[in-house]
């Protein structure tokens, strides 16, 4: 690895989704939009839903991760998260689709619904869809 890169690894339960070597990462914390750039101090955070930016070269590269862990050590940028993709992996139509059941769930206000699921769920959906009409 040359020295102006840092190493980007991003896994998921069902994949390793991302393993290179990168000049800088955009994330979003539960705190706000953090930078990283080569020899970043260590930390350990938690990630927010939202869009992942990825800088190589002249190469920019666009995630959807859906919350998760990062741990930056020894030059290396480490995210574990339920689920990551890729824009072209998202079906639209189908986000659109689960963000209207997420808010019909909301509005229904029975006591059997699991509101923190539902809430995430529509996140996840409005997450998807706002980085897919703002590429």
């Amino acid at each position: 690895m040359s020295d102006k890169k840092l190493r980007l690894q991003i896994s998921t339960p069902d994949r390793d989704f991302y393993d290179d070597d990168v000049d800088m990462v955009v994330v979003k914390s539960v705190t706000g939009e953090m930078g990283i750039l080569p020899h970043h101090l260590a930390l350990a955070t938690i990630l927010d839903i939202g869009s992942l930016k990825i800088k190589s070269g002249n190469v920019d590269k666009l995630a959807i991760l859906n919350g998760g862990f990062m741990e930056i050590k020894n030059n290396t940028v480490s995210i574990l998260t339920d689920s990551a993709e890729w824009p072209e992996e998202i079906d639209i139509e189908r986000a659109k689709q689960a963000k209207e059941r997420a808010e019909e769930r909301l509005r229904a206000r029975d006591a059997d619904i699991d509101f923190d699921r539902a809430e995430f769920a529509l996140k996840k959906a409005i997450n998807r869809i706002k980085n897919l009409e703002n590429r």
